[in-house]
């Protein structure tokens, strides 16, 4: 069943285009390397929580937007070899470095139980 690897992370509000440079070449890499499908996320309705939320999670700054992203997978031994080669294709060379505190960012791996 299908594998989701999920990223939560908060980005200055003034570097949207730098993000979406930074993460559209990922996306078409990941693609082609066996993902099934690469979604990516500009909060727009992202309220403060009673206990916890996105902005504590990432520890967001006042400047910045919470990006949800997520890249779907046929299983995960793809997702385990499409990381790999991530770690080793000089392709990644290529892809704009990070527009935000990439130390923020939240990121897991995530066994489908069901889809509608």
């Amino acid at each position: 069943m299908t594998y989701v690897e999920g990223f939560v992370a908060a980005v200055p509000r003034a570097n949207k285009q730098l993000y979406i440079d930074h993460a559209r070449p990922g996306a078409e890499l990941f693609l082609q390397w066996g993902a099934t499908r690469v979604v990516e996320n500009w909060g727009d309705d992202v309220p403060p929580g009673e206990q916890t939320d996105f902005q504590r999670a990432v520890q967001a700054k006042d400047d910045e937007v919470i990006v949800f992203s997520w890249i779907e997978y046929p299983d995960k031994a793809t997702r385990d070899a499409v990381k790999a080669r991530m770690m080793e294709d000089p392709a990644m060379d290529t892809i704009p470095d990070m527009p935000f505190d990439g130390a923020r960012m939240i990121f897991g791996g995530f066994a489908t139980l069901f889809s509608v």
